[in-house]
Protein backbone atom coordinates (compact mmCIF):
# COMPACT_ATOMS: atom_id res chain seq x y z
CA UNK A 1 0.00 0.00 0.00
CA UNK A 2 1.07 3.67 -0.62
CA UNK A 3 2.89 5.63 2.05
CA UNK A 4 3.10 9.07 2.24
CA UNK A 5 7.18 8.72 0.83
CA UNK A 6 5.64 6.58 -2.23
CA UNK A 7 2.96 9.53 -3.02
CA UNK A 8 5.90 12.03 -2.71
CA UNK A 9 8.40 10.05 -4.91
CA UNK A 10 5.60 9.26 -7.93
CA UNK A 11 6.51 11.89 -9.51
CA UNK A 12 9.69 10.35 -10.59
CA UNK A 13 8.38 7.35 -11.45
CA UNK A 14 8.70 8.17 -15.03
CA UNK A 15 12.73 7.78 -14.62
CA UNK A 16 12.47 4.59 -13.12
CA UNK A 17 12.55 1.34 -15.15
CA UNK A 18 9.01 0.35 -15.40
CA UNK A 19 7.94 -3.37 -17.49
CA UNK A 20 5.27 -1.80 -20.19
CA UNK A 21 1.86 -3.67 -19.34
CA UNK A 22 1.00 -6.39 -21.37
CA UNK A 23 -2.27 -6.71 -23.45
CA UNK A 24 -4.66 -6.72 -21.12
CA UNK A 25 -8.17 -5.25 -21.24
CA UNK A 26 -9.23 -2.56 -18.36
CA UNK A 27 -11.91 -0.74 -17.42
CA UNK A 28 -11.77 2.39 -14.92
CA UNK A 29 -14.24 3.88 -12.63
CA UNK A 30 -13.83 7.22 -11.18
CA UNK A 31 -15.99 9.30 -9.23
CA UNK A 32 -13.65 12.61 -9.78
CA UNK A 33 -12.84 14.37 -12.80
CA UNK A 34 -9.16 15.17 -11.56
CA UNK A 35 -8.82 10.82 -11.26
CA UNK A 36 -9.99 10.72 -14.82
CA UNK A 37 -7.94 13.15 -16.04
CA UNK A 38 -4.79 11.51 -13.75
CA UNK A 39 -5.70 7.71 -15.72
CA UNK A 40 -6.39 9.30 -19.16
CA UNK A 41 -2.48 10.72 -18.44
CA UNK A 42 -1.69 7.15 -18.01
CA UNK A 43 -3.04 5.57 -20.95
CA UNK A 44 -1.37 8.06 -23.05
CA UNK A 45 2.35 6.68 -21.80
CA UNK A 46 3.73 4.31 -23.99
CA UNK A 47 4.45 2.04 -21.48
CA UNK A 48 0.43 1.45 -21.41
CA UNK A 49 0.17 0.93 -25.57
CA UNK A 50 -0.88 -2.47 -25.30
CA UNK A 51 -3.74 -2.30 -22.65
CA UNK A 52 -7.55 -1.39 -24.01
CA UNK A 53 -8.51 0.58 -21.68
CA UNK A 54 -11.67 2.40 -21.10
CA UNK A 55 -12.80 5.05 -18.33
CA UNK A 56 -16.14 5.89 -17.18
CA UNK A 57 -17.94 8.03 -13.87
CA UNK A 58 -19.43 6.60 -11.23
CA UNK A 59 -17.31 4.92 -8.59
CA UNK A 60 -18.07 1.63 -7.58
CA UNK A 61 -22.24 1.58 -8.20
CA UNK A 62 -21.47 1.91 -12.17
CA UNK A 63 -19.18 -0.75 -11.89
CA UNK A 64 -21.37 -3.35 -10.22
CA UNK A 65 -24.25 -2.20 -13.03
CA UNK A 66 -21.87 -2.58 -15.45
CA UNK A 67 -21.17 -6.47 -14.85
CA UNK A 68 -24.64 -7.82 -13.91
CA UNK A 69 -24.89 -8.69 -17.35
CA UNK A 70 -21.65 -8.28 -18.64
CA UNK A 71 -18.37 -10.72 -18.52
CA UNK A 72 -15.31 -8.80 -16.63
CA UNK A 73 -12.25 -7.33 -17.90
CA UNK A 74 -8.57 -8.57 -16.92
CA UNK A 75 -8.53 -5.46 -14.60
CA UNK A 76 -11.22 -3.23 -12.83
CA UNK A 77 -9.87 0.23 -11.01
CA UNK A 78 -12.56 1.48 -8.61
CA UNK A 79 -12.27 4.94 -7.41
CA UNK A 80 -14.39 5.62 -3.82
CA UNK A 81 -14.40 8.28 -1.51
CA UNK A 82 -17.08 6.40 0.17
CA UNK A 83 -16.99 4.97 3.92
CA UNK A 84 -15.23 1.89 4.46
CA UNK A 85 -18.20 0.19 5.46
CA UNK A 86 -20.03 1.57 1.79
CA UNK A 87 -17.19 0.34 -0.02
CA UNK A 88 -17.02 -3.12 1.27
CA UNK A 89 -20.54 -3.66 0.51
CA UNK A 90 -19.88 -2.51 -3.44
CA UNK A 91 -16.80 -4.68 -3.47
CA UNK A 92 -18.93 -7.89 -1.57
CA UNK A 93 -21.88 -7.11 -4.69
CA UNK A 94 -19.18 -6.65 -7.49
CA UNK A 95 -17.51 -10.44 -6.60
CA UNK A 96 -20.84 -12.00 -7.12
CA UNK A 97 -19.92 -11.21 -10.80
CA UNK A 98 -16.59 -11.25 -11.26
CA UNK A 99 -15.38 -13.74 -13.82
CA UNK A 100 -12.58 -15.74 -12.52
CA UNK A 101 -9.15 -14.41 -13.29
CA UNK A 102 -10.48 -10.39 -12.79
CA UNK A 103 -7.86 -8.45 -10.91
CA UNK A 104 -9.15 -5.20 -9.26
CA UNK A 105 -7.52 -1.61 -7.77
CA UNK A 106 -9.40 0.23 -5.39
CA UNK A 107 -8.32 3.94 -5.27
CA UNK A 108 -8.78 5.73 -2.06
CA UNK A 109 -7.97 8.60 0.06
CA UNK A 110 -7.82 7.32 3.76
CA UNK A 111 -4.25 5.68 3.90
CA UNK A 112 -5.87 2.77 6.37
CA UNK A 113 -3.83 -0.56 7.28
CA UNK A 114 -7.68 -2.33 8.50
CA UNK A 115 -9.10 -0.55 4.92
CA UNK A 116 -6.35 -2.52 3.68
CA UNK A 117 -6.14 -5.77 5.04
CA UNK A 118 -9.90 -5.72 4.58
CA UNK A 119 -9.72 -5.35 0.72
CA UNK A 120 -7.00 -7.75 0.43
CA UNK A 121 -8.88 -10.35 2.08
CA UNK A 122 -11.68 -9.76 -0.20
CA UNK A 123 -9.27 -10.63 -3.49
CA UNK A 124 -8.72 -6.97 -4.23
CA UNK A 125 -5.01 -6.90 -5.67
CA UNK A 126 -3.97 -3.55 -4.85
CA UNK A 127 -4.69 -0.46 -2.95
CA UNK A 128 -3.90 3.27 -3.82
CA UNK A 129 -4.13 5.84 -1.63
CA UNK A 130 -4.51 9.29 -3.80
CA UNK A 131 -3.42 11.70 -4.99
CA UNK A 132 -0.95 10.12 -7.04
CA UNK A 133 0.26 11.05 -10.55
CA UNK A 134 -0.13 9.09 -14.01
CA UNK A 135 3.28 7.55 -13.89
CA UNK A 136 2.45 5.88 -10.46
CA UNK A 137 -0.74 4.63 -11.51
CA UNK A 138 1.14 3.30 -14.47
CA UNK A 139 4.00 1.69 -12.21
CA UNK A 140 0.96 -0.14 -10.27
CA UNK A 141 -0.76 -1.89 -13.24
CA UNK A 142 3.27 -2.86 -14.63
CA UNK A 143 3.72 -4.63 -11.14
CA UNK A 144 0.57 -6.34 -10.91
CA UNK A 145 1.38 -8.11 -13.77
CA UNK A 146 5.05 -8.64 -13.45
CA UNK A 147 5.38 -12.09 -11.71
CA UNK A 148 7.94 -11.78 -8.60
CA UNK A 149 10.27 -14.48 -9.40
CA UNK A 150 10.60 -13.37 -13.05
CA UNK A 151 13.76 -11.55 -14.20
CA UNK A 152 13.42 -7.74 -15.20
CA UNK A 153 13.29 -7.36 -18.79
CA UNK A 154 15.52 -6.24 -21.27
CA UNK A 155 16.37 -2.96 -21.58
CA UNK A 156 15.70 -1.51 -26.03
CA UNK A 157 17.98 1.15 -27.32
CA UNK A 158 17.54 2.75 -30.44
CA UNK A 159 19.85 4.35 -32.64
CA UNK A 160 18.96 6.61 -35.39
CA UNK A 161 20.69 9.13 -37.41
CA UNK A 162 19.90 12.54 -37.94
CA UNK A 163 20.31 12.24 -41.80
CA UNK A 164 21.86 9.28 -43.65
CA UNK A 165 25.18 9.01 -44.12
CA UNK A 166 26.46 10.06 -40.70
CA UNK A 167 27.49 6.98 -39.09
CA UNK A 168 24.65 5.72 -36.85
CA UNK A 169 25.45 2.19 -37.82
CA UNK A 170 28.60 2.36 -36.69
CA UNK A 171 28.05 3.93 -33.85
CA UNK A 172 25.28 1.38 -33.22
CA UNK A 173 27.49 -1.80 -33.49
CA UNK A 174 30.52 0.04 -31.57
CA UNK A 175 28.04 0.62 -28.99
CA UNK A 176 26.84 -3.10 -28.54
CA UNK A 177 30.54 -4.65 -29.00
CA UNK A 178 31.58 -1.75 -26.12
CA UNK A 179 28.71 -2.50 -23.79
CA UNK A 180 28.99 -6.56 -23.93
CA UNK A 181 33.04 -6.22 -23.44
CA UNK A 182 33.35 -3.54 -20.99
CA UNK A 183 30.37 -4.44 -18.78
CA UNK A 184 30.21 -8.19 -18.96
CA UNK A 185 26.46 -7.70 -20.33
CA UNK A 186 25.01 -9.71 -22.52
CA UNK A 187 24.28 -7.65 -25.77
CA UNK A 188 22.46 -7.94 -29.02
CA UNK A 189 22.65 -5.84 -31.80
CA UNK A 190 19.55 -5.86 -33.92
CA UNK A 191 20.20 -4.67 -38.33
CA UNK A 192 16.69 -2.94 -39.06
CA UNK A 193 17.68 -1.96 -42.46
CA UNK A 194 16.89 -5.33 -43.71
CA UNK A 195 17.95 -4.13 -47.96
CA UNK A 196 21.04 -2.07 -46.81
CA UNK A 197 22.16 -3.37 -43.11
CA UNK A 198 26.22 -3.56 -42.78
CA UNK A 199 26.22 -4.94 -39.39
CA UNK A 200 27.07 -8.21 -40.70
CA UNK A 201 29.86 -6.41 -42.89
CA UNK A 202 30.69 -4.73 -39.60
CA UNK A 203 31.24 -8.11 -37.39
CA UNK A 204 32.82 -10.23 -40.32
CA UNK A 205 29.58 -12.08 -40.13
CA UNK A 206 27.63 -13.73 -42.84
CA UNK A 207 24.43 -15.90 -41.47
CA UNK A 208 22.23 -17.71 -43.36
CA UNK A 209 19.22 -16.65 -41.18
CA UNK A 210 18.21 -13.24 -38.85
CA UNK A 211 15.88 -10.33 -38.69
CA UNK A 212 13.74 -11.17 -42.14
CA UNK A 213 12.80 -14.47 -40.30
CA UNK A 214 11.49 -13.22 -37.51
CA UNK A 215 10.21 -10.53 -39.27
CA UNK A 216 8.05 -12.54 -41.77
CA UNK A 217 6.84 -15.26 -39.38
CA UNK A 218 6.31 -13.29 -36.27
CA UNK A 219 3.41 -16.10 -34.89
CA UNK A 220 6.00 -18.81 -34.74
CA UNK A 221 8.65 -16.25 -33.15
CA UNK A 222 9.54 -16.90 -29.84
CA UNK A 223 12.63 -16.88 -27.57
CA UNK A 224 13.96 -20.18 -28.87
CA UNK A 225 13.46 -19.32 -32.68
CA UNK A 226 15.38 -16.44 -31.19
CA UNK A 227 18.29 -18.04 -30.30
CA UNK A 228 18.90 -19.99 -33.56
CA UNK A 229 18.16 -16.69 -35.37
CA UNK A 230 21.01 -14.81 -33.65
CA UNK A 231 24.75 -15.20 -34.86
CA UNK A 232 27.09 -15.30 -32.25
CA UNK A 233 30.21 -12.20 -32.58
CA UNK A 234 31.80 -13.05 -28.86
CA UNK A 235 30.68 -14.40 -25.93
CA UNK A 236 28.48 -11.38 -24.67
CA UNK A 237 27.51 -10.14 -27.92
CA UNK A 238 25.02 -11.96 -30.52
CA UNK A 239 24.00 -10.16 -33.91
CA UNK A 240 20.54 -10.46 -35.59
CA UNK A 241 21.65 -9.49 -39.05
CA UNK A 242 19.96 -8.02 -42.18
CA UNK A 243 19.88 -10.34 -45.28
CA UNK A 244 21.26 -6.82 -47.34
CA UNK A 245 19.69 -8.59 -50.83
CA UNK A 246 17.06 -6.60 -53.11
CA UNK A 247 15.12 -9.84 -53.97
CA UNK A 248 12.19 -8.61 -52.07
CA UNK A 249 10.69 -5.66 -51.10
CA UNK A 250 10.90 -4.62 -47.52
CA UNK A 251 6.87 -2.84 -46.22
CA UNK A 252 5.97 -3.56 -42.89
CA UNK A 253 3.00 -2.58 -40.97
CA UNK A 254 3.24 -0.63 -38.28
CA UNK A 255 3.14 -3.44 -35.28
CA UNK A 256 5.43 -5.70 -37.65
CA UNK A 257 8.36 -5.57 -35.28
CA UNK A 258 6.20 -5.77 -32.12
CA UNK A 259 6.54 -9.60 -31.13
CA UNK A 260 10.47 -9.41 -32.13
CA UNK A 261 10.76 -6.95 -29.80
CA UNK A 262 8.67 -8.45 -27.10
CA UNK A 263 10.83 -11.56 -27.31
CA UNK A 264 14.19 -9.86 -26.76
CA UNK A 265 13.14 -7.60 -24.47
CA UNK A 266 11.83 -10.82 -22.26
CA UNK A 267 14.55 -12.63 -23.24
CA UNK A 268 18.67 -10.26 -23.59
CA UNK A 269 19.39 -7.76 -20.75
CA UNK A 270 19.99 -5.43 -23.43
CA UNK A 271 19.30 -4.95 -27.20
CA UNK A 272 20.72 -2.29 -29.51
CA UNK A 273 18.56 -1.15 -32.41
CA UNK A 274 20.04 0.06 -35.68
CA UNK A 275 17.51 2.08 -36.90
CA UNK A 276 17.94 3.10 -40.77
CA UNK A 277 17.11 6.75 -41.58
CA UNK A 278 13.45 6.75 -42.81
CA UNK A 279 10.44 7.36 -41.38
CA UNK A 280 7.32 4.74 -41.73
CA UNK A 281 4.82 3.75 -39.23
CA UNK A 282 7.11 0.88 -38.30
CA UNK A 283 10.23 2.94 -37.47
CA UNK A 284 8.47 5.25 -35.71
CA UNK A 285 6.40 3.21 -33.35
CA UNK A 286 9.83 1.67 -32.76
CA UNK A 287 11.77 4.63 -31.69
CA UNK A 288 8.70 5.72 -29.85
CA UNK A 289 8.51 2.41 -28.18
CA UNK A 290 11.96 1.87 -26.85
CA UNK A 291 13.73 2.75 -23.69
CA UNK A 292 16.52 5.07 -24.85
CA UNK A 293 16.93 7.24 -27.83
CA UNK A 294 20.25 8.13 -28.99
CA UNK A 295 20.58 10.38 -32.49
CA UNK A 296 23.62 10.14 -34.01
CA UNK A 297 24.47 13.79 -36.30
CA UNK A 298 26.60 15.61 -38.30
CA UNK A 299 27.39 19.43 -37.65
CA UNK A 300 25.28 20.43 -40.33
CA UNK A 301 22.17 22.76 -41.13
CA UNK A 302 20.21 19.31 -42.42
CA UNK A 303 20.94 17.13 -39.22
CA UNK A 304 20.11 20.43 -37.00
CA UNK A 305 16.68 20.34 -38.80
CA UNK A 306 16.16 17.09 -38.58
CA UNK A 307 17.18 16.29 -35.34
CA UNK A 308 15.22 19.49 -33.93
CA UNK A 309 12.30 17.71 -35.43
CA UNK A 310 12.84 14.09 -34.08
CA UNK A 311 13.57 15.51 -30.48
CA UNK A 312 10.09 17.39 -30.75
CA UNK A 313 8.42 14.17 -31.97
CA UNK A 314 9.41 11.89 -29.06
CA UNK A 315 8.92 14.82 -26.74
CA UNK A 316 5.01 15.05 -28.01
CA UNK A 317 5.32 10.72 -28.27
CA UNK A 318 6.84 10.24 -24.92
CA UNK A 319 5.99 13.03 -21.94
CA UNK A 320 7.25 10.77 -19.30
CA UNK A 321 10.40 9.52 -20.71
CA UNK A 322 13.56 11.36 -20.59
CA UNK A 323 14.73 13.49 -23.35
CA UNK A 324 16.78 11.26 -26.35
CA UNK A 325 20.82 11.50 -26.22
CA UNK A 326 23.09 13.31 -29.13
CA UNK A 327 26.18 11.90 -30.32
CA UNK A 328 28.07 14.70 -32.50
CA UNK A 329 30.04 12.61 -35.71
CA UNK A 330 32.28 13.78 -38.07
CA UNK A 331 33.39 16.62 -36.23
CA UNK A 332 35.72 19.05 -37.72
CA UNK A 333 35.98 17.12 -41.47
CA UNK A 334 39.04 19.90 -43.46
CA UNK A 335 38.04 22.92 -45.49
CA UNK A 336 33.81 22.08 -44.49
CA UNK A 337 31.60 25.01 -43.13
CA UNK A 338 30.35 23.23 -39.91
CA UNK A 339 27.59 24.82 -37.46
CA UNK A 340 29.22 25.13 -33.98
CA UNK A 341 28.66 22.21 -31.26
CA UNK A 342 27.54 25.34 -28.86
CA UNK A 343 24.76 26.46 -31.42
CA UNK A 344 23.77 22.95 -32.62
CA UNK A 345 23.35 22.49 -28.98
CA UNK A 346 21.24 25.74 -28.16
CA UNK A 347 18.91 24.60 -31.36
CA UNK A 348 18.21 20.98 -30.69
CA UNK A 349 17.71 21.63 -26.54
CA UNK A 350 20.44 18.51 -25.79
CA UNK A 351 23.92 18.46 -24.81
CA UNK A 352 25.81 15.97 -26.45
CA UNK A 353 26.76 12.88 -24.46
CA UNK A 354 29.60 12.40 -27.27
CA UNK A 355 31.85 14.47 -29.89
CA UNK A 356 33.35 12.17 -32.12
CA UNK A 357 36.13 13.69 -34.16
CA UNK A 358 36.54 13.38 -38.08
CA UNK A 359 39.06 9.87 -38.10
CA UNK A 360 38.69 8.81 -41.33
CA UNK A 361 41.67 6.29 -41.53
CA UNK A 362 40.44 4.54 -38.14
CA UNK A 363 37.17 4.14 -38.88
CA UNK A 364 38.27 2.97 -42.61
CA UNK A 365 40.02 0.49 -41.22
CA UNK A 366 37.80 -0.48 -39.06
CA UNK A 367 35.45 -1.22 -41.44
CA UNK A 368 37.36 -2.44 -43.68
CA UNK A 369 38.93 -4.75 -41.34
CA UNK A 370 35.16 -6.15 -39.87
CA UNK A 371 36.66 -4.89 -36.37
CA UNK A 372 35.84 -2.65 -34.10
CA UNK A 373 37.12 1.29 -33.20
CA UNK A 374 38.73 -0.04 -29.97
CA UNK A 375 39.98 -3.32 -31.83
CA UNK A 376 41.89 -1.02 -34.13
CA UNK A 377 43.42 1.53 -31.14
CA UNK A 378 41.75 0.41 -28.11
CA UNK A 379 43.50 3.31 -26.32
CA UNK A 380 41.92 5.83 -28.83
CA UNK A 381 39.88 9.03 -27.82
CA UNK A 382 37.01 7.55 -29.86
CA UNK A 383 37.17 4.66 -28.07
CA UNK A 384 36.83 5.83 -25.00
CA UNK A 385 34.13 8.17 -26.40
CA UNK A 386 32.40 5.41 -27.45
CA UNK A 387 32.59 4.24 -23.83
CA UNK A 388 31.52 6.74 -22.45
CA UNK A 389 28.03 6.62 -24.74
CA UNK A 390 27.76 3.15 -23.80
CA UNK A 391 27.69 3.97 -19.97
CA UNK A 392 25.31 6.69 -20.09
CA UNK A 393 22.63 5.20 -21.90
CA UNK A 394 22.57 1.56 -19.85
CA UNK A 395 22.80 3.87 -16.64
CA UNK A 396 25.49 2.09 -15.22
CA UNK A 397 27.73 4.54 -14.20
CA UNK A 398 28.59 8.88 -14.44
CA UNK A 399 30.91 9.39 -18.20
CA UNK A 400 34.50 9.27 -16.37
CA UNK A 401 36.50 11.81 -16.76
CA UNK A 402 38.74 10.89 -20.22
CA UNK A 403 42.66 10.65 -19.72
CA UNK A 404 45.14 13.19 -21.09
CA UNK A 405 46.52 12.03 -24.39
CA UNK A 406 48.75 12.76 -27.14
CA UNK A 407 45.56 14.12 -29.20
CA UNK A 408 44.29 16.20 -26.54
CA UNK A 409 45.90 19.35 -28.20
CA UNK A 410 44.31 18.71 -31.42
CA UNK A 411 41.24 18.36 -29.84
CA UNK A 412 41.41 21.69 -28.13
CA UNK A 413 42.21 23.53 -31.09
CA UNK A 414 39.24 22.25 -33.13
CA UNK A 415 36.94 22.98 -30.18
CA UNK A 416 37.94 26.64 -29.92
CA UNK A 417 37.29 26.74 -34.06
CA UNK A 418 34.01 25.62 -34.12
CA UNK A 419 32.89 27.58 -31.19
CA UNK A 420 34.42 30.39 -33.09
Amino acid sequence: MQDADDTKGAAHAGHRHITPVPRVTMQVFCETPGMAETIDGAVKDRRMAKAHVKVHMGGGPAAVEAYRNAPTPNLIVIESQSPRETLIEQLDELAQFCDSGTKVIVIGRVNDIILYRDLISRGVSQYLVAPFDSMYFVQAVSELYSHPSAEPLGRLIAVVGGKGGVGSSTIAHNLAWTVARGMDLATVIVDMDLAFGTAGLDFNQDPPQGIAEAVFAPDRFDSNVLDRLLSRCSDRLNLLAAPATLDRTYDFAENSFENLLDVMRASVPLVVLDVPHLWTAWSRRVICSVDEVLIVAAPDLANLRNVKNIVDTLRAARPNDKKPKLVMNFVGVPKRPEISIADFMRAVELEPTAVIPFEPKLFGTAANNGQMIAEVEPASKIAEAISDIGRAVTGRAEVKKVKRTILDPFIAKLSKKLAS
